[in-house]
């Protein structure tokens, strides 16, 4: 196989990861598979990381994602996040 070859596979592989962690995370189903909506969320993410408050965002959402993950590979249901007064 030629290095070429091998190196998409691994991209392919690492963009399937990635959108994954988008269905784990419940932003299929709470978006409806609305691209536009979900683009817009991970540009405004990167938005956030890029300002001041980027450091604060970046610690918040690593402990959110460790421990989902953690639940994940305990079986467990992820948490999702609700709004305010939902049940």
């Amino acid at each position: 196989m030629r290095t070429w070859q091998v190196e998409r596979r691994k991209r392919t592989r690492h963009l399937i990861k990635l959108g994954g962690l988008v269905v784990k995370a419940g932003i299929v189903d709470l978006t409806g598979d609305d691209r536009a909506i979900i683009l817009g969320a991970l540009i405004w993410m990167a938005e956030k990381l890029k300002s001041e408050q980027g450091e604060h965002a970046r610690q918040l959402w690593a402990g959110k994602g460790k421990q989902a993950l953690a639940m994940d590979r305990k079986g467990q249901r992820m948490p999702v996040a609700r709004e305010p007064g939902q049940v």
